[in-house]
């Protein structure tokens, strides 16, 4: 199998080709980006097929992906290449879903959404759905503190980003846009208690195809300095005071004025929540799935990219078309490969 790793060079795709390099079957991992091994501008749609041409899959870990991410797809489906990709965008989610006719047709096999979350956080949301008889509501979580290097990446854009604006949720059982960083109050089997706040991501989008829940959000475990300074950008954003790439500066290095405006905010902590987890309720039942392993949740390149790798694994067992990570991927193979990887990643179910 040849693998084309788009965005190879980067931090996330870095970790994903190396991990793919060791696969059974794999016998050759070819790195394209613009800042190293094989260049290539995903903007030019030629030589992006020239690449992908002689490629049985391509591991997209470009983005943002509300940019490139339907482009890179339709290409994969022209040259007949198998995809998966770490979309975390739900803006182009359902572009993406819209190509599963020609994807079919094409004998192309697509997962999108295999990172960290989306993906471990979407087979977590599977594992506690499948505890049920039916499904009211499907949440996932995931440490939105602790996560800055310093750096202005293209991560913390993103994060600033899916906090501001309208995002995609599901209430009544359709997809609608709110605000971000609205509280949602959970508790969970065990005694596990707390609040957590919304953020824009692909899985509420993906669970309305697959779960069919009445009620979705992704959701940030902070403390409530951390939403109450993440509301403070919000404002300055949606008020044009602050473009994203200025708002990531502002969240990386905070000025004193927007702190001591967060001071007067208040907003409910997280209590005794997990840090990644996943909880789906119905039928008066509420299962939790969580991922305890905090070195791996801190490292959101490796979080991200061996997801993305694992899920190659399982690719040859996919049927044609576009999928999410739910309706592809086997939960309990998935966790099982992570943890030979990792030996201390745990995951724990619970229902009451």
């Amino acid at each position: 199998m040849k693998v084309v790793a788009l965005g190879g060079a980067g931090a996330v795709g870095a970790v994903a080709a190396r991990v793919a390099a060791a696969l059974p079957g794999v016998r050759e991992v070819v790195v394209a980006d613009l800042a190293g091994g094989v260049r290539v501008d995903i903007a030019d749609g030629a030589a992006l097929r020239d690449l992908l041409a002689p490629a049985d899959v391509v591991l997209n870990a470009v983005g943002p992906f509300y940019r490139f991410g339907p482009a890179v797809l339709r290409a994969a489906i022209d040259t007949g290449t198998d995809y998966l990709d770490v979309c975390d965008d739900w803006e182009p989610v359902d572009g993406l879903f819209a190509l599963d006719a020609a994807a079919r047709a094409a004998g192309v096999r697509a997962v999108v959404g295999m990172g960290a979350s989306p993906g471990a956080s979407n087979l977590l949301a599977a594992l506690a759905v499948r505890e049920l008889a039916a499904v009211d509501e499907v949440h996932t979580a995931w440490p939105a503190d602790g996560t800055l290097d310093g750096r202005v990446s293209a991560a913390v854009v993103h994060w600033v980003k899916q906090v501001s604006g309208r995002i995609a949720v599901v209430e009544g059982g359709e997809v609608v846009d709110r605000p971000p960083l609205r509280p949602v109050r959970l508790d969970l089997p065990g005694g596990l208690a707390g609040t957590a706040h919304t953020v824009g991501h692909p899985e509420p989008v993906m669970f309305h195809r697959t779960f069919r829940p009445v009620t979705s959000t992704t959701l940030m475990v902070a403390p409530p300095s951390t939403i109450a300074y993440l509301d403070v950008l919000r404002r300055d954003l949606d008020a044009g005071r602050l473009t994203p790439d200025t708002a990531a500066a502002a969240l990386v290095r905070p000025g004193a004025r927007r702190v001591l405006r967060s001071l007067a905010r208040r907003f409910a902590g997280p209590g005794t929540l997990p840090p990644f987890f996943a909880v789906a309720t119905g039928g008066g039942r509420t299962a939790v799935a969580r991922l305890d392993h905090a070195p791996l949740t801190a490292d959101m390149a490796e979080a991200t990219g061996l997801p993305l790798a694992l899920g190659l694994a399982q690719l040859s067992g996919v049927a044609p078309g576009v999928h999410p990570p739910e309706a592809a991927i086997d939960p309990e193979r998935f966790f099982a490969d992570l943890a030979r990887h990792h030996p201390d990643v745990a995951v724990d179910v619970r229902v009451s």
